[in-house]
């Protein structure tokens, strides 16, 4: 890749290294120069930029970041659009997030464009939460180096993946002693009872025995007799030998002690034992209170049906220091582990209530398109990407247009005050919005052609962090629809009056604005007329 100042006359083509003004525009880094941005920067007076090209053997930053993301993602996981040289993965579903430390070391040695960042190991993940993030640090990595990674994240078993918690059936065995109170065993019950239910499974039966060799393997064959998946054993007095009292009855009931002791504090005096493949554990004392801590790690593992034996056991201690000390307070029973970064929760609104006059008599939205009418083209479209949920506002002909997309997963909101303009429907489809979405993409019933990964391409981009609150498409540098709206714009979006939407709001708040180039000629096309319509009938759709 060749990186430097360029003068504007020469610059068709590279890539912007930095931001730059160019009149009323901003062009931003990473922009690949059009011949107009060339134009407009020799009217600003701009005589060079500091950009980049690539070498015939580079891999542009998205391409790379999407091939080593494919080979590098396993079972449960979901990847973003590129962007910026970045894919995320995302959990499908609550588990574990199984990762290989050492060959993602490996693979990040590869060469320093290429990085891939993920959770630590076992860490367990909510769907939805991020697993993963593979970067590209310049503008392009080098083919030979994208190559080495990808075979070497292909090779073997996954690189990462999340192991979904299966549904265990847990049964729980108490020893007693004189003096220990039942308010203690029942709380040791509740404790366990959530610590279970959190990770997916349940907790089938609990009995309480003599703090006794033989009552212990007792009530060990009569736990795995009842069907249970794991046996949880909290002794009324902690283990301290493998040869005490819980470990003495697992082996009297017929089964083996596998480890006992562990490099995690609190929950060192752990046992790990197995009856006939099922495991059972001895339980350190810490167990009976709802912090963090060993037994936690072990049994997320197990709920996952990740292996875990006596040489995963030892190799825990990096981490394994959960102890509460002055400058890191252990998290309060019920505020949980610290969250994963997740994927943003971003919305559709599909406004469908318009009475299309331009268009003539009909209902443009009921007109075929390929087949199917224009409307349920725009929605099928929109419900094959990721932004969910998918919200329709509805106003002119409402029974009409609500039978043309009938059956589809999307909630309809129909808007009375249609004839008072686009406004009305915004502010209804916003008010219909969840309180939890972080953004919502604005999409119009009338652009049929507009493709899912021109929207999964918005979400990508959507950062408001790094000033992407507002994504725009673009196709050969035109701007289009649909736009992806943060949050914070949702009371300005609803003050809107009149026939208008809300783009007057994107110039407004130019700084959070990034254009997003998805290579989509759909997100310049609406149809207002029959001469529209008609020229769309005549040419064919894009491939997808």
């Amino acid at each position: 890749m060749k990186f430097g100042p360029v003068p504007v006359a020469d610059a068709a083509g590279a890539i912007l290294a930095h931001s730059r003004k160019a009149g009323g525009r901003t062009l931003r880094k990473g922009r690949v120069l059009t011949a107009d941005d060339v134009a407009a920067l020799a009217a600003a007076g701009v005589d060079s930029v500091v950009a980049a090209r690539l070498d015939p053997d580079d891999v542009a930053e998205d391409e790379a970041a999407r091939r080593i993301a494919a080979a590098a993602m396993g079972p449960g996981l979901t990847a973003s659009a590129p962007f910026t040289g970045r894919v995320n993965l995302f959990a499908e579903h609550p588990g574990l997030a199984v990762v290989d430390p050492d060959r993602l070391d490996a693979l990040n040695l590869v060469d320093e464009a290429i990085t891939i960042a993920t959770l630590p190991p076992n860490a367990p993940v909510a769907a939805g939460d991020m697993v993963a993030t593979i970067k590209i640090i310049p503008f392009a990595a080098p083919g030979p180096a994208v190559d080495v990674v990808v075979a070497a994240a292909s090779a073997a078993a996954p690189l990462i993946r999340v192991a979904p918690f299966r549904p265990l059936a847990a049964r729980l065995i108490q020893t007693t002693l004189p003096g220990i109170k039942d308010s203690v065993l029942d709380k040791t019950v509740d404790v366990t009872r959530a610590r279970v239910a959190g990770l997916g499974g349940t907790l089938a039966g609990e009995e309480r025995t003599p703090h006794d060799p033989a009552a212990v393997a007792a009530a060990i064959a009569r736990a795995r007799a009842a069907g249970a998946d794991l046996v949880l054993i909290a002794g009324a007095s902690a283990i301290v030998d493998r040869r005490d009292v819980l470990p003495a009855g697992i082996e009297a009931a017929g089964g083996v002690v596998e480890h006992f002791g562990m490099p995690v504090d609190p929950g060192n005096l752990l046992l790990l034992g197995r009856l006939h493949g099922t495991p059972v554990l001895g339980l350190p004392g810490c167990a009976r209170s709802p912090k963090m801590n060993g037994f936690d790690w072990v049994l997320q593992r197990l709920a996952a049906g990740v292996p875990v034996g006596r040489g995963d056991v030892m190799r825990m201690g990096a981490g394994g220091l959960l102890a509460e000390i002055p400058t890191r307070p252990q998290p309060r029973a019920g505020d949980g582990p610290p969250t994963a970064p997740r994927a943003p929760r971003i919305a559709a609104l599909v406004l469908a209530a318009g009475p299309s006059r331009r268009m003539g008599p009909a209902n443009k939205l009921l007109l075929p398109v390929d087949g199917a009418p224009m409307l349920a083209r725009t929605l099928d479209a929109v419900l094959a990407a990721k932004a969910r949920p998918v919200i329709i506002v509805t106003g002119h002909q409402r029974e009409s247009v609500e039978a043309a997309v009938a059956g589809r997963p999307v909630t309809v909101v129909h808007n009375p005050d249609y004839a008072a303009g686009l406004s009305t429907s915004l502010k209804a489809g916003i008010a219909a919005l969840p309180a939890d979405v972080d953004g919502v993409v604005v999409c119009l019933g009338d652009m049929p052609r507009v493709g899912a990964a021109a929207i999964d391409r918005l979400i990508a981009a959507f950062n408001p962090v790094e000033g992407r609150a507002i994504c725009v498409p673009t196709a050969g540098g035109k701007r289009g629809n649909p736009v992806l709206w943060a949050r914070r714009f949702f009371p300005e979006m609803t003050a809107v009056s009149g026939d208008v939407g809300a783009r007057h709001l994107v110039a407004a708040h130019a700084d959070q604005v990034v254009e997003v180039e998805v290579g989509d000629p759909g997100v310049l096309l609406d149809l207002d007329t029959p001469e529209a319509l008609a020229a769309l009938a005549a040419s064919p759709p894009a491939a997808a």
